[in-house]
């Protein structure tokens, strides 16, 4: 299995009374593939996965295979503070049929290059899936490192990589140096700069609500490579992914757009809360924005 494409993480729709409603979830997941998206992420952190109970992951990775089947590529996150919690998530999405899974550094902890090479070696022990590692620093601690890509890499299963630090220079040493693993854009604002240097797929929150959109710029890199028009498109996206990105609270962001869009989303479960008004309103018009940029640059063709 190769990682192709756009693959939103799905969200995870919330009710008033912070259970989760299925029915939301089932919408979310069709509307992305009636539009085309490639893969679906179950599971991410898009998804609260650190707010759902662990019989709440389990059952959100069997419920979704029913829902996808075999129309895109299914793929479950499987991190856990542990590596005990996360082998026995692997195996969950295994045995719910997951075409492959997501793997991150255990969050806190700051392991070493080689305790997370071990972390993710007892992972793939567990599942024997096809896997996209992921990079975010930024929210683990720790870095996948060089050391630590020459370990797991004894691995055929390292299929893939999601980097998400926003360095660049991660970008150019990964396309450069490790030409047999698929590069995967986690950093929103930099999606242009990864399918030019030869990404194969961008895991992408507003496939959620944006899938048109992100599909239009992924057409335009890959199935074209035109990048005068892939140009216009990111500059369209840049003022939303700047705020995605920037803010904080890009959970609250995607599931306020899907709102807006009339696409099923609820709230948030806490320690995270909904969007003030004032952000609200900044944000709807520039949702309104970007679509109106991108629906015009797309009528031109």
């Amino acid at each position: 299995m190769n990682f192709k494409g756009i693959i939103p993480p799905v969200i995870t729709p919330i009710k008033d009374d912070h259970s989760i409603d299925e029915d939301g979830f089932a919408a979310i997941i069709e509307y992305m593939i009636g539009k085309g998206v490639h893969g679906i992420i179950v599971g991410g952190t898009t998804g609260e996965f650190y707010a759902l109970s662990a019989e709440e992951r389990v059952r959100q990775f069997a419920f979704a295979k029913e829902i996808i089947k075999t129309r895109v590529q299914f793929i479950c996150g499987v991190n856990d503070i542990t590596t005990k919690g996360a082998c026995g998530f692997a195996e969950a999405a295994r045995d719910a049929g997951a075409d492959g899974i997501l793997v991150a550094a255990p969050y806190y902890s700051l392991p070493t290059e080689r305790e997370n090479a071990a972390h993710c070696l007892a992972i793939d022990k567990a599942a024997n899936l096809p896997i996209m590692l992921y990079n975010y620093p930024g929210r683990t601690g720790v870095v996948m490192g060089e050391d630590f890509l020459a370990l797991v890499s004894k691995s055929s299963n390292f299929r893939s990589i999601k980097e998400a630090s926003g360095d660049i220079n991660r970008l150019h040493l990964l396309a450069n140096n490790y030409p047999t693993m698929e590069l995967s854009c986690g950093a929103e604002d930099q999606a242009l700069e990864f399918f030019v240097w030869g990404a194969t797929s961008w895991v992408t929150p507003m496939g959620n609500f944006f899938a048109e959109e992100v599909l239009a710029l992924y057409d335009a890199c890959v199935e074209t490579q035109n990048f005068a028009k892939a140009r216009r498109i990111m500059s369209a996206l840049l003022p939303l992914t700047t705020v995605l990105e920037g803010g904080g609270q890009l959970i609250q962001c995607t599931k306020f757009a899907c709102d807006f869009f009339g696409l099923p989303a609820g709230t948030v479960r806490p320690p995270l809360a909904p969007l003030e008004e004032s952000a609200k309103d900044s944000l709807r018009d520039l949702l309104t924005a970007t679509r109106s940029t991108i629906q015009t640059i797309l009528s031109e063709a």
